[in-house]
């Protein structure tokens, strides 16, 4: 791991276990998770939004007054939008990324549960996406809740990865291995 990207991570694991702890608390779990979710659909839906928190043409003060905007708009809980308003100031909202991964982690091992990061070349199904945990289930010992990413690169198969573990069965990657082992034969 690169030295950036350890500071990134180690930021965004302090800023998501100070809002899980308040969350927590506060009985607000639920709304946090919420949170979670519409900031992700956010982030990847929103060209202007992930300028927003990544750009440093603004200036404190703009991504404040626009997150807090957003923040209100989107419903979100008093954690989240008391974080958001605390690392547009710091000028850290270019971690909410990593942040909102974190706090996902926080949120599910909490419930006993492992979260799965599934990437398909088509969206899955509400069938597929159950089956799959039902198997993944079977095969970790605890629920798992799906972060389903779409990759049309991949062509078709899935990429799964739980915890340290990935399964790569996409047509992409087979692909790849028979490409070099031709290249070893000739």
């Amino acid at each position: 791991m690169s030295e950036p990207a350890s500071i990134t991570s180690g930021i965004a694991q302090r800023y998501a276990s100070a809002v899980f702890e308040l969350a927590k608390e506060e009985k607000k779990l639920a709304a946090v998770e919420s949170d979670l979710d519409a900031l992700e659909a956010a982030l990847a839906d929103s060209a202007d939004f992930k300028s927003l928190i990544s750009s440093p043409v603004y200036t404190r003060d703009e991504q404040a007054s626009a997150l807090s905007a957003l923040a209100t708009k989107m419903k979100l809980s008093s954690q989240m939008a008391g974080v958001l308003g605390v690392m547009s100031q710091k000028r850290r909202l270019f971690i909410l990324p990593a942040l909102l991964t974190a706090l996902r982690a926080r949120i599910a091992e909490d419930k006993g549960e492992v979260v799965a990061d599934v990437t398909s070349a088509k969206a899955l199904t509400k069938a597929q996406s159950d089956k799959l945990a039902k198997a993944l289930k079977e095969s970790v010992g605890k629920d798992v809740k799906i972060n389903a990413t779409v990759d049309e690169s991949l062509i078709g198969g899935l990429i799964v990865k739980v915890g340290s573990k990935m399964i790569d069965s996409s047509i992409r990657s087979r692909l790849n291995a028979l490409q070099n082992s031709m290249k070893e034969v000739g």
